[in-house]
């Protein structure tokens, strides 16, 4: 992936060892574990249980937002943002959803961040809070991906970046709330479904932004197409429950299997077709 051929973003906020000031009332809303993009694979539903829903309250906070422009990694992920406002931002007026597109912030931490959705740690991965509109990311996970999952490259990484962005899509369109609205509707096992086809959803939409990407900068190259394959079959739910326990609980899926994940980036991909991605064509 040839990422210096693409602008960067203006909506990049670095808060990576600024200690920030966070001046925050009342109570915090805690947004449910379905809707935020954890690609790690590691179920977070039990951390938002009715104990602990609150309610929405603004917060304001005081960081430096521009990054060292010497940092190559960040300023690749800006450039990958980058790419998602513009062709999101084609796509919305060329398939008349009925709104203006608008973009995400993109938040770099490091160790730990405040969101609108509650305090999260760099171990939960990169994740979409829909209280805030923002995607966070420890840019130690890029490292991860290498080392970790044994999927590297940089087009590894734009695939998070377009699934994370993928889950402000299904915000923006109001899928991530008609998802919410059927907890408690549903047990346990039905709803869990409807979590990962979210989250395959969201891969989609990912390959969605990266067929259109392919066909206007150029940054996309041959191979990046395996590259993102390989990270989605590293993050996959199965894949990761062996690494971890030696065995398989597909009832305990949270994103999906590898084969799935695989699936439906590559249809996104090969397709660039939003109408292929309705909801219940999830499978």
């Amino acid at each position: 992936m040839d990422w210096k051929k693409g602008r960067t973003s203006k909506n990049v906020q670095d808060r990576r060892g600024k200690g920030g000031k966070v001046v925050a009332g009342g109570s915090i809303l805690v947004i449910v574990g379905i809707v935020l993009s954890l690609v790690t694979g590691q179920d977070f539903t039990q951390l938002f249980n009715d104990q602990n829903l609150g309610t929405a309250t603004s917060q304001s906070h005081e960081y430096i937002t521009d990054y060292d422009e010497s940092d190559s990694l960040a300023e690749m992920v800006s450039v990958m943002l980058a790419s998602t406002e513009d062709v999101w931002t084609n796509l919305f007026q060329k398939e008349n959803l009925g709104m203006r597109y608008q973009p995400p912030e993109l938040v770099l931490f490091s160790g730990q961040v405040n969101s609108a959705c509650g305090a999260a740690g760099a171990s939960m991965g990169p994740f979409y809070c829909p209280a805030d509109q923002r995607v966070f990311i420890d840019l130690t996970f890029c490292d991860e991906l290498r080392t970790r999952f044994n999927a590297p490259g940089n087009f590894a990484i734009a695939y998070v970046i377009g699934h994370e962005v993928g889950h402000h899509i299904q915000h923006l369109l109001g899928i991530a709330g008609q998802v919410q609205s059927q907890r408690g509707r549903l047990s346990e096992k039905e709803y869990n479904k409807l979590s990962v086809k979210l989250e395959l959803q969201a891969d989609f939409l990912a390959g969605v932004w990266a067929y259109h990407e392919m066909r206007s900068t150029g940054m996309i190259e041959d191979g990046d197409l395996q590259v993102a394959l390989n990270a989605a079959s590293a993050i996959g739910d199965d894949n990761l429950q062996m690494e971890a326990q030696g065995y398989v609980v597909p009832d305990a899926f949270t994103h999906g299997t590898s084969q799935q994940r695989m699936y439906w980036f590559k249809k996104g991909f090969d397709t660039g077709n939003l109408s292929l991605g309705a909801f219940n064509s999830i499978q």
